[in-house]
């Protein structure tokens, strides 16, 4: 993944992490709590695709198991995330660029209710069962709702804000090559460049005189 990938991505994980941790999971909502983290992986993996979602993925999950009040074994929210993600960028539209709101919205259900699904079902694997206790059934449809209420003002934003990251600036001067524009660079400024131009039409026409010149002496030793 490239340099401004790697920032964006991170620091929108921080921040959604930060506001799930501090507000959503302090609203007392009955039911899951709505994941803002879920829903950042997946508008960032619909832009960078299905290798840049899985890595996203896999390193909101890695933040959000180690960071507290986190109650689970590390690793288990990372292989949730890592596998939403992977799946989610092979839904990438082309571009990045969603053509209607159905297909993304359609999306985050799926990936609310896969990912407490899947959430829960690696819990069992490793002897946690409070989602039985809980209501596995509340859960799905809370997790659900939730996301979906919360989506259309997270989702959009944050797939602009990853195609505004994939123009940089200094993209054109790496494809140009480094060469030609610090070339381009040098003329411009009147530098060394320009200097050596100019010698060397002032060589060639210094030589053409000197031809001239002895053209004519030997004419005249002719005559």
């Amino acid at each position: 993944m490239r340099f401004n990938r790697i920032l964006l991505s991170t620091t929108l994980v921080v921040v959604a992490m930060v506001v799930q941790v501090s507000i959503l999971a302090r609203l007392q909502l009955p039911g899951a709590v709505p994941d803002l983290t879920l829903l950042v992986v997946l508008a960032l993996a619909f832009v960078y695709g299905h290798v840049g979602g899985a890595f996203i993925g896999f390193g909101a999950g890695l933040l959000a198991d180690l960071a507290p009040p986190a109650d689970h074994a590390a690793g288990r929210y990372a292989l949730v995330l890592c596998v939403i993600g992977y799946l989610a960028g092979l839904a990438r539209p082309e571009k990045g660029q969603m053509r209607s709101a159905l297909a993304p919205m359609t999306a985050v259900v799926v990936a609310a209710v896969g990912s407490t699904l899947l959430y829960a079902a690696v819990g069992a694997l490793v002897g946690d069962t409070a989602a039985r206790h809980v209501g596995l059934a509340g859960l799905l449809f809370s997790a659900a709702v939730y996301d979906l209420l919360l989506a259309p003002f997270v989702v959009p934003l944050i797939m602009w804000l990853a195609r505004r990251a994939e123009n940089d600036p200094l993209a054109g001067t790496e494809k140009n090559g480094g060469g030609s524009d610090v070339s381009s660079g040098w003329l411009a400024t009147g530098t060394g460049l320009r200097i050596g131009g100019q010698r060397g039409g002032l060589w060639v026409r210094a030589a053409r005189n000197r031809a001239a010149r002895a053209g004519r002496i030997k004419g005249v030793k002719r005559l």
